[in-house]
């Protein structure tokens, strides 16, 4: 396999963006190497400028829940077009698909869109600020909420603890407020309101996808709920990477716990660039401009965006026994990929939650991100490369989900369990 395109591609854009790419994963820096520049994607497929097929496990990092150049998506994106790119002004569209989303989520009643995950998790964190009039935040190690100042905080040890920020140009002042506890342990959580009697929100992914796939626990869950009743404190589910993909409607129809508000991206998109926040009226009433929480965007609701995101939503409306049949095939292929790790004496832990799977290189079951850090980093990047070569893309980082399509078939699946089989024992076999 030739990648010759693909390192000059890299060395010129070294020369004109910040390490090459614009989003920091797509580096290669955790599997090493370099990244393959994608030319075009269809159906279940990749294939980068030297030529070369890969089938995709990534689908954008989640949006193309049917795969690459979708039929009916494309055709609502380019009759969308037709009209015009940007408005700056209200459209129909927007109530459609405020419509639709709204139909899915019973602890919805408004929605606001936005133009990516971060924004939304940025907006619902200031309406909850705004709703409670309190300053501080909770947030859990290893959930990823966006870049914003505030949620870049570096990780604590378990206990929790006030965050320092992880990233230069990010002043203590602005993340001072911000609180961390330990995902999937209640008494670090119960540590952050002993800490403080100022605290707006705690914002969780119930289906964490940024340590790998670990979802939250049903009965921590549950706990986490009870403990933000009892201090008037809101609870935010973002499911900018789980919404649509784990279920059609919402970590809270699959753990009985009902967030105050969610915020949602990737799928609503239909691979334009989306994000929401909705929570239920009387919180979103405080909104500008209905209330005084200020909060605007030149293209939020960006007609091309809302025609794709209402022609995915309305398909997988229309077809929500899918999602059984992306998670049986989520499910067949970290089992199989489970079954090749211990034929060569190498222990995986997997999950899969609808169309996302994790899997992990780990001796332990991972509930937490400590846990995730302990996963063997050289083995992971050995395979990444090594099934790379072999055609099949997976995620850049150990830290990130995988997804399956549905232009993703039964025939792919066990290649890529053959594959797995194949690279494992070269890989073990020295």
């Amino acid at each position: 396999m030739s990648t010759e395109a693909s390192k000059k591609a890299f060395e010129e854009a070294q020369s004109l963006i910040p390490g090459g790419v614009n989003s920091p994963v797509r580096a290669f820096k955790s599997v090493g190497g370099t990244p393959v520049f994608i030319s075009e994607g269809e159906g279940a497929y990749l294939r980068d400028v030297d030529g070369n097929r890969y089938v995709d496990y990534v689908q954008s990092w989640g949006p193309l829940i049917f795969g690459h150049r979708d039929e009916s998506i494309e055709k609502a994106v380019v009759e969308a077009v037709k009209h015009g790119l940007s408005f700056g002004a209200p459209t129909i569209a927007e109530t459609e698909l405020a419509k639709l989303v709204i139909s899915f989520f019973d602890s919805i009643d408004k929605v606001r869109f936005v133009s990516s995950g971060t924004e939304a998790v940025m907006s619902a964190i200031r309406l909850a600020r705004g709703f409670t009039s309190r300053d501080d935040i909770v947030k859990f190690t290893g959930c990823y909420h966006g870049h914003s100042d505030a949620l870049l905080v570096e990780a604590g040890s378990g206990a929790a603890t006030f965050g320092n920020p992880s990233s230069p140009g990010v002043p203590a002042d602005f993340t001072k407020h911000t609180l961390l506890a330990e995902y999937n342990n209640i008494e670090s959580v119960k540590k952050c309101f002993a800490d403080s009697n100022n605290i707006a929100c705690v914002i969780i992914e119930p289906i964490a996808g940024n340590m790998g796939l670990v979802p939250a626990d049903k009965e921590f869950l549950h706990e986490l709920r009870k403990l933000c009743d009892e201090n008037g404190t809101l609870l935010i589910f973002d499911e900018v990477m789980s919404g649509f993909r784990a279920t059609i409607n919402g970590a809270e129809s699959i753990t009985g716990v009902k967030p105050d508000i969610v915020t949602l991206g990737k799928v609503i998109g239909g691979g334009m660039p989306v994000g929401a926040f909705g929570a239920r009226a009387e919180i979103m009433s405080q909104l500008s401009p209905e209330g005084p929480v200020y909060q605007a965007g030149t293209l939020s609701g960006n007609p091309v965006a809302m025609a794709a995101g209402y022609a995915a939503l309305s398909k997988l409306k229309q077809n929500a026994r899918v999602m059984s049949v992306l998670e049986t095939r989520a499910t067949r292929l970290v089992s199989g990929m489970k079954e090749a790790a211990s034929a060569c004496g190498i222990t995986m832990q997997t999950d899969v939650r609808g169309s996302m799977f994790g899997f992990f290189f780990n001796e332990k079951p991972v509930k937490n991100f400590a846990d995730a850090c302990n996963t063997d980093a050289e083995l992971f990047s050995k395979f990444h490369a090594a099934m790379l070569k072999e055609g099949f893309y997976f995620a850049c980082s150990l830290y990130e989900t995988g997804f399956i399509s549905t232009a993703t078939t039964d025939e792919m699946i066990e290649d890529t369990i053959s594959a797995c089989a194949k690279v494992l024992k070269e890989i073990t076999n020295g």
